[in-house]
């Protein structure tokens, strides 16, 4: 670890295993990661590694660890086929696989041969499919079993697709996975890549329009060890379960690059049917997890639970993610396992940039602070840092060396997008307020706050009061125009079992947010539905509820 003039610790990739402590590399300019010019997280990290990567816990039958031995060779060899079929470094390759232990070998072996991964996650239709394919130039398409009939079925309209690859069940005219990872060369191919060749390429949800392409470097790997050291607090020796699926930029985050930087161990398991509550909750008991990380719905879902009937007492991390986390999920949670919920934010196009760092007080309610290494403030349009409990833009400030893990801009087929780079900060769209702690509150899409006789409103301040009633299971709130106020806030509410949807129902709501918030943030009109709009990652379209 080196010292600069600057006061600035400046990591090598020697001192990748141990960031400083957060205190001494307090948030903004307190850390830079030195990125080396040539990176390769597959061989540069899991190759040089022994012990235990992965534990595969199938539907069926024992856990069974997987080491990096195992991850290593498989890849490898997997690399050079991939490579011998035609593919070369650059060309991109489409992955749609369940949570198992081959999606890693996947994404490594794309890694060993210059190849950039395409994850998708499996709730995409035929149409998602070839918009993503078609968009990316995608060569390669590396699936299971389940989604060849996705492929199959839009054939004419992928005429640049060549290579079509199945995991699991053998399917007539696609390559097996396990045959071309037989392959006879167990040595990495001589492919170099640099830090800052593209590794990977996410699609965004498009909330409002089609999704975009989100290149993410070799380098993008390495610093996610701010978001596992800082955020996630792993440590070697830790067993972590991130709910995620493979498709969203979470599974990098919590599934891949994190823990297996800090050398923590990884449950992998993929459930079969709906989300059974008491299933996870009997697993992070017996496997003995230690670090757990899932969106605040999951949260609440075992709070419904008897959770005196689980031994909990392995887990020392909860983590909330994915979605904002609202006071009430930590609660419960928090008087039923003594165990606080730390919230972190960050984005596709980030790492973690915003977090509740191991060993800080935590405020229900809160995203956390900044992370170290990052300078993440809240801003007006101007680029101007706002006074503490301001409402405004969250960005990050942009700075010589880069942001690690920041991306540089949307692919576009005419060049870089880079609308959201302005005034010397990347404006992520989303908004908050900072406290005078330095501490950062959600408000919502910066398209989503509600301006109503002069107040401005955060639909999520709003929807986490609605979801203190046990009569609500889930809720989204946006803005309908008004002509006296401008605009109103109008309530879409998916009633709780057993609750029926009528206007006592309604009234009873109203009166229990004016009980509990400034009487503005009560909803004017609510509506009851069954479900709310959302994308293929979950996140609610509130766009289309405002145009209802």
């Amino acid at each position: 670890m080196n010292g600069t003039d600057a006061g600035v610790m400046r990591l090598e990739l020697t001192d990748m295993l141990r960031l400083p402590d957060p205190a001494m590399a307090a948030g903004g300019a307190g850390l830079q990661l030195a990125v080396p010019e040539r990176f390769n997280f597959a061989r540069d990290v899991i190759d040089a590694r022994s012990g235990p990567a992965l534990l595969h816990v199938p539907a069926f039958g024992p856990p069974r660890p997987v080491s990096h031995g195992e991850l290593s060779e498989r890849s490898s060899r997997l690399a050079n086929a991939l490579l011998d079929l035609g593919l070369r470094p650059g060309a991109h390759v489409l992955v749609m696989m369940g949570r198992e232990p081959d999606w890693f070998v996947v994404m490594l072996a794309c890694m060993k041969a210059g190849l950039v991964a395409m994850p998708g996650t499996k709730l995409l239709t035929a149409e998602d499919v070839a918009y993503r394919i078609n968009a990316a130039g995608a060569e390669a398409a590396i699936v299971d079993h389940r989604h060849c009939g996705k492929i199959e079925a839009i054939t004419d309209e992928i005429p640049g697709l060549a290579y079509r690859i199945v995991t699991g069940e053998p399917v007539p005219g696609w390559i097996g996975l396990n045959r071309l990872c037989s392959h006879e060369r167990s040595t990495p191919p001589a492919v170099e890549t640099r830090a800052d060749d593209t590794m990977m390429v996410y699609f965004t949800s498009g909330t409002t329009s089609r999704p975009k392409m989100v290149p993410r470097s070799h380098g993008y790997a390495l610093a996610h060890l701010i978001t596992a050291q800082y955020w996630m607090g792993l440590e070697a020796g830790d067993l972590h379960w991130t709910l995620t699926d493979t498709g969203w930029a979470k599974a990098a985050w919590g599934m891949l690059f994190g823990p297996l930087l800090t050398g923590a161990q990884v449950v992998v398991h993929e459930p079969t049917g709906r989300f059974d509550a008491a299933r996870h909750l009997q697993m992070l008991q017996d496997l003995g997890v230690t670090s757990f990380c899932a969106p605040p719905t999951v949260y609440r879902l075992f709070a419904q639970e008897d959770l005196a009937a689980y031994d909990l007492s392995r887990v020392r991390r909860a983590l909330g993610s994915g979605e904002p986390l609202n006071p009430e999920a930590m609660r419960v949670w928090r008087e039923a396992t003594g165990i606080e919920i730390a919230d972190g934010y960050g984005q596709t196009e980030s790492i973690c940039l915003i977090g509740n760092v191991k060993g800080m007080p935590i405020r229900p309610g809160s995203m956390g602070r900044p992370m170290p290494g990052l300078d993440v403030d809240v801003i007006d349009e101007q680029g101007n840092r706002l006074a503490p409990d301001t409402p405004g833009h969250i960005a990050v400030r942009l700075t010589d060396p880069w942001p690690p893990g920041l991306f540089t801009g949307y692919l576009t087929p005419d060049g870089p997008d880079r609308r959201a780079f302005r005034n010397g900060w990347y404006y992520t769209g989303d908004t908050a307020r900072r406290d005078a702690d330095g501490y950062f509150w959600f408000q919502g899409r910066s398209d989503d706050l509600i301006l109503s006789a002069g107040y401005r409103i955060s639909p999520f301040e709003v929807e986490s009061t609605l979801l203190e009633h046990p009569a609500v299971a889930e809720s989204a709130v946006v803005g309908v125009r008004d002509a006296t106020r401008g605009q109103i806030v109008r309530a879409y509410v998916v009633p709780a079992a057993g609750h029926r949807p009528d206007d006592t129902l309604a009234e009873a709501l109203r009166i229990f947010c004016k009980a509990r918030t400034a009487p503005y943030l009560s909803p004017r009109e609510i509506v009851f539905v069954e479900a709310l709009p959302k994308t293929v990652s979950g996140k609610i379209r509130r766009v289309e509820l405002r145009g209802g």
